[in-house]
């Protein structure tokens, strides 16, 4: 009986090891990083969001005061080189301040009581002419038809009555919040003013140490930025108030002052405030004095706004903050669907501070004046965080 034949030998084992990075592609370990690090810097965001949310009874007067202290800090820095006390010129700004704006509510109270009554009379003739456009126009409503119609509005309102009231309701209480917001923007304020350098270089002493030469000059970077935006955008919204209440003054549209009141403060939020302002515009003067005066006060809207669009956002606002159209419009929207009015009205400014920070960020514009020790002394009299130019 022959051996049988001895078959092949298994193959050593090979040495096994855990698999490492390096045995990943390097485009994918890029993208991984990429990846993980982007997830936590959301989720941070969204906490931040989120807690802001949270505290917006406070953070929006804040907020508001940050941009009157970029607006007034120039007045309190002229009252400074005239050697008035710093406490004094603060004082004197902000209660001029209070007065102004005071004034200019009482002033706005009398026009709305004295036109009112004219234009609820104008209302009336024109809710008569309607009806008489019912009556005798194309429809051809009968008189019958008309009286049920308005029984019908009236069983609506009495229906939903309990809706009506709870809504006053809400409207008072809205009312309460502002007041209690106006006084902790201008208790806010004061500090802002008074002691904004102390505020900011405390909030930088927070930071590592090696981190708080880029956060200081990016944060003078962001403050010089949004100065720029306040000052600028007061102008642009004052020629607007003047040219479309002066439109409609010239049409004899009642409550023309009220009118350019409302169309300044709308002109804050960049695209839905010109839209609502306008729409009030033309509305008002459909109702006071007719179709054609309507047509014209709308041509006199959209010749002011295209002015506003094509002449003065361009030459005055393109220089005082870099941001291109596309991303006012985008952040206005993102501003208003996470936080309604409050954030399409600060969308804009938190861009073009992030716009600057983040540009002398990228720039390591920091490294040779703190390096140096040539790094921009800070300027006395400014705001909470005073602009290093």
């Amino acid at each position: 009986m022959e051996p049988t034949p001895p078959g092949p030998r298994p193959a050593p084992a090979r040495p096994t090891r855990p698999v490492s990075d390096a045995d990943l592609p390097f485009a994918l370990r890029v993208a991984a990083a990429w990846s993980w690090r982007t997830a936590i810097i959301l989720v941070v965001a969204w906490a931040i969001a989120w807690a802001l949310a949270q505290l917006s009874f406070l953070v929006i007067p804040v907020l508001v005061a940050a941009l009157l202290a970029g607006l007034l800090s120039p007045v309190v820095g002229w009252l400074r080189r005239a050697r008035v006390p710093k406490g004094l010129a603060v004082a004197i700004t902000e209660v001029g301040f209070i007065a102004a704006v005071a004034g200019l509510l009482t002033l706005v109270g009398r026009q709305i009581s004295i036109g009112f009554a004219q234009l609820w009379d104008e209302a009336l003739a024109g809710l008569a002419e309607v009806q008489k456009w019912l009556a005798e126009g194309p429809l051809q409503l009968t008189a019958d038809q008309l009286e049920a119609y308005t029984k019908d509005a009236q069983r609506l309102l009495q229906t939903n009555q309990g809706t009506l009231v709870s809504g006053v309701l809400s409207v008072g209480s809205s009312a309460g919040h502002f007041l209690a917001g106006a006084l902790i923007t201008l208790f806010v304020l004061v500090f802002f003013l008074l002691e904004g350098e102390r505020i900011w270089r405390f909030l930088v002493g927070l930071l590592p140490r090696q981190a708080r030469p880029a956060a200081d000059g990016a944060g003078r970077r962001g403050w010089a930025s949004l100065v720029s935006y306040v000052r600028v955008q007061v102008l642009v919204a004052a020629v607007d108030a003047v040219g479309i209440s002066v439109g409609a003054a010239i049409l004899g549209v009642p409550l023309a002052l009220p009118l350019g009141i409302l169309v300044f403060v709308a002109s804050f939020i960049p695209v839905v405030g010109a839209l609502v302002s306008g729409a009030v515009a033309v509305l008002l003067a459909l109702v006071a004095n007719g179709l054609v005066n309507a047509v014209i006060m709308l041509v006199i809207v959209v010749a002011v706004q295209q002015i506003e669009s094509h002449v003065l956002q361009p030459l005055i606002m393109g220089r005082a903050v870099s941001l291109h159209p596309v991303a006012v419009i985008l952040a206005v929207a993102a501003g208003s669907y996470i936080a309604g009015i409050p954030g399409a009205l600060f969308a804009v400014p938190t861009l073009a501070v992030t716009n600057s920070a983040v540009r002398y960020i990228a720039a390591r514009g920091w490294e040779n004046s703190w390096e140096t020790g040539d790094a921009p002394a800070p300027a006395e009299d400014a705001g909470p965080v005073p602009p290093s130019s």
